[in-house]
């Protein structure tokens, strides 16, 4: 985690620093060291929040680009008391989930349902595979009636098959954390799949991390 409650206030992880958990309560220990960005985490083994993931260094970069007060957001079910704990939620209700690993369809369908209005943003880099089986489907984008929106006929030839079909927005990155000046590396852009997409069809569309990042601060 990166928060934790010190005299409650939300702080961020310093060596040798002790803080309560904000969402579980249990006492959390700061770890600071050369591999690992610095982080909290939990004194004893604890299913504080089952959807959570150790971050990488591509999680802190990204949620880095939004306001502290948004990221790390505990949202909780009025009906069920289910919690779990939103890596970003804006202040116009918009939940930013930033995915690294493997996550089945299933349990994907669970944190839609959970978080309603939503986002997911995935790491392209993860698999080797995943960027040069994007380049091999981008052959048969056909541009379509409406300005930078293309039909991707066979959209499992192109994205990681768990995220077809997904019901909302799901961006992909194949930059990572590497650094590309070069707009016209197919790296450099990111790309929308966009919601209700099936095995049969998809609509996706370029957009430049600038743009997008100034459309969720902005509420666009």
């Amino acid at each position: 985690m990166k928060f934790a409650l010190i005299d409650s206030v939300r702080t961020e992880a310093k060596k040798g620093a002790k803080g309560i958990c904000p969402n579980c309560g249990s006492e959390l220990i700061a770890k600071c060291g050369e591999v690992k960005a610095d982080h909290w985490s939990h004194t004893n083994k604890r299913n504080c929040d089952p959807w959570w993931e150790n971050e990488t260094e591509w999680h802190r970069s990204w949620k880095g680009n939004f306001s502290t007060d948004w990221q790390e957001v505990i949202l909780k079910d009025e009906v069920t008391g289910e919690k779990h704990i939103a890596d970003v939620r804006t202040k116009y209700g918009l939940v930013i989930e930033f995915q690294h690993s493997h996550m089945e369809p299933i349990e994907r369908s669970k944190r839609e349902a959970f978080y309603k209005k939503m986002i997911w943003v995935v790491d392209g880099t993860r698999l080797t595979r995943d960027y040069p089986r994007f380049l091999r489907g981008k052959e048969g984008f056909r541009l379509t009636s409406k300005k930078g929106i293309f039909l991707v006929e066979s959209p499992d030839e192109c994205f990681p098959p768990a995220w077809i079909g997904s019901p909302v927005l799901v961006v992909f990155d194949f930059k990572g954390l590497e650094k590309i000046k070069d707009p016209r590396d197919w790296r450099y852009p990111l790309y929308y799949l966009y919601p209700k997409s099936n095995k049969g069809e998809s609509f996706v569309a370029f957009v430049t991390r600038e743009s997008f990042i100034n459309r969720i601060i902005t509420g666009k």
